[in-house]
């Protein structure tokens, strides 16, 4: 492995990397996040300073080398000081979502053989002191709020840990500094455990060379991102995409990262932070795209007209500009008259900067991300897993492809198995599964990491992901289905906010279906029906018709093989607390059969669907 990861990237290590940014940029804003309703924020000097205070304090706590930390812990300020303390220490920091409940957080504990476990406060210490009999390694617990703990698990705060009060000496500074050097870029930076849908989570080892190489290529192929972009960080830090594209990346560039408050407060914030750069996943563009529709469908039938012709003009630029790479012309004239007089307008509703999106974790709809182009906020859609730090391909404005997955990052090669899945080889790829010999080998193909994903790869080099291999649906009748595009296609209707297609070896496709509410308020009111809450309303006879009418007009773009027989129609979205979704609000199809098994075997129980 190469002393420097890339030629642009002169680093060994990310501790390293933070040291150079704070010398560089020592004053600019570093770190924001939102407390007693004040944003409360770090430059790249303090932040570095806490690094290196929590490094010392947690060496004085009896970390040793090559020790695992847990942080369990939603994003903060305290968060990445522990995370970048942890490697500044010689460890390696491993993240758990904030959602897990404690005996997920100590099947993780358990398995990397934490001794010091990282905790945003009271919930999360909660949790663990629910498990307690079950870590009995644990020696200490560290949060970033102060509260009462109990005796049988002390808890201490990060600046009780740090020491902030005690400023570090030259002598201090000098030695951590000389550890800092001394981290090689094969050292492990993380273990990041997979959600666990398929089984137990697999420990996913992660070195300092990986993450700094996916950073380093990944902000060269998008290009533009520089020191005075701000970065709207609200995905889990715990998940590998957001700890590249939207932490990495920007403190590799001495950026500014801040925090939203939560992934519900997400348009809120926007208005506050006022970023530049986001990185998401799907739904909140599906989001975006809705309510976008829903305020044009409420306004008058001049504005109405007005939007939907700008949309017209904006489509056709938009694929003579960035998919032909042809001259605009006239058309460009036109283009900014309608931007000027509808998109800037819609632009301005997300803090008047924002200039780009990367959207990653599950496929984005190309109606979804073409429009996103249109209106002036670009979506750049990748793929990439845990496994992969996570960058394996990415559009950019130069090479850009609705929905495809856009071409590989540099250094990256692909090629398609023999069914079709798509198999990686590049410098991104992890070192293997933690404590786990026989499924790393099990992953790998004479040097090949398998993806699990059905791709397809067109002459041009764009990657356009099928579906997860073990989700494809097979029908009775050996029909080989990928349910996610009809999943999108179905979302797309302004009545349906998700849907889930299920017909695994049985002879027809069936969906659930979950409403827009707004839309299906409105048609209630409209039409005067009688209900008391949204459970009555999805069983109401007008409410079925009307959404029988829509899997209809679906259907009438579908092959019959792919057609849906029937649905049934949700009170409530499928959602993170109620198991259905992950952190990153991905399906978990096992799950969502196992809640609605008996509306989903009622489906094929009952008369309607194919002889």
């Amino acid at each position: 492995m190469p002393s420097t990861p890339h030629p642009n990237c002169p680093y060994q290590s990310l501790p390293q990397m933070l040291r150079r940014t704070a010398e560089q940029h020592a004053d600019r804003p570093a770190l924001s996040y939102k407390r007693s309703g004040s944003y409360i924020t770090l430059n790249y000097q303090q932040f570095y300073l806490r690094v290196l205070m929590t490094a010392r304090g947690l060496r004085k706590a009896g970390m040793q080398l090559g020790d695992n930390v847990v942080i369990f812990s939603e994003n903060r300020i305290g968060w990445a000081i522990a995370d970048f303390g942890i490697q500044t220490a010689g460890g390696a920091s491993v993240p758990i979502y904030a959602t897990n409940t404690g005996a997920q957080a100590a099947y993780i504990i358990n398995h990397c053989a934490a001794k010091i476990v990282f905790v945003s406060g009271r919930q999360q210490y909660e949790k663990l002191l629910g498990v307690r009999d079950q870590l009995p390694q644990v020696e200490l617990v560290v949060s970033f709020e102060r509260f009462l703990g109990d005796l049988k698990l002390p808890v201490y705060t990060l600046n009780q840990l740090s020491e902030v009060s005690h400023p570090l000496t030259s002598d201090e500074k000098a030695q951590i500094e000389k550890n800092i050097e001394s981290i090689a870029p094969d050292h492990l930076a993380t273990v990041i455990y997979t959600s666990g849908t398929t089984g137990e989570p697999k420990g996913v080892m992660l070195s300092q060379y990986n993450l700094l190489i996916n950073a380093t290529i990944g902000h060269e192929h998008l290009g533009g991102i520089n020191p005075d972009d701000i970065f709207l960080s609200f995905l889990p830090l715990s998940h590998v995409l957001e700890r590249t594209a939207g932490y990495h990346s920007a403190l590799l560039l001495g950026s500014h990262i801040a925090f939203a408050e939560s992934v519900n407060t997400v348009l809120e914030n926007i208005i506050e932070i006022k970023p530049t750069f986001i990185v998401s996943v799907p739904r909140l563009f599906e989001k975006i795209h809705s309510r976008i529709y829903e305020s044009v469908h409420q306004s008058s039938s001049l504005k109405r007209q007005l939007f939907h012709r700008a949309v017209d003009i904006g489509r056709e630029y938009v694929r003579r500009r960035y998919l032909d790479n042809q001259p605009v012309g006239l058309l460009g004239l036109k283009y900014r008259i309608y931007d000027k007089l509808v998109f800037s307008k819609i632009r301005a509703k997300f803090g008047g900067n924002l200039r780009s999106f990367i959207c990653g974790g599950a496929p984005l709809d190309k109606t979804v991300n073409e429009f996103m182009w249109v209106i002036g906020l670009p979506v750049f859609e990748g793929y990439g897993l845990t496994e992969t730090s996570p960058a394996v391909t990415l559009n950019n404005r130069r090479h850009l492809r609705f929905g495809s997955v856009g071409i590989p990052l540099e250094g990256t090669q692909l090629k398609l198995a023999e069914d079709g899945e798509l198999l990686i080889k590049g410098p991104q790829v992890m070192q293997g599964y933690y404590k786990d010999d026989k499924t790393t080998a099990a992953a790998m193909d004479d040097g090949w990491f398998k993806s699990g994903d059905i791709a397809t790869i067109d002459e041009q080099g764009f990657v356009t992901i099928v579906d997860r291999k073990k989700e494809i649906i097979i029908t009775a009748a050996g029909k080989n289905i990928p349910p996610q595009p009809l999943e999108n296609a179905l979302k797309l209707d302004k009545y349906i906010s998700q849907a889930f297609v299920y017909g695994d070896a049985k002879p027809y496709l069936v969906a659930l279906l979950t409403p827009s509410l707004e839309r299906l308020i409105e048609l209630a009111q409209r039409e005067k029906l009688d209900y008391l809450a949204v459970d009555e309303l999805v069983t109401n006879r007008r409410v079925l018709e009307l959404f029988k009418e829509r899997v209809e007009l679906f259907n009438q773009s579908q092959p019959s093989y792919q057609t849906i027989k029937k649905f049934a129609l949700l009170p409530r979205e499928f959602s993170i607390e109620g198991g259905e979704l992950t952190p990153t609000m991905k399906q978990k199809r096992k799950e969502i059969y196992a809640i609605h098994k008996d509306q989903i075997d009622q489906l094929y129980l009952t008369n309607g669907g194919e002889k």
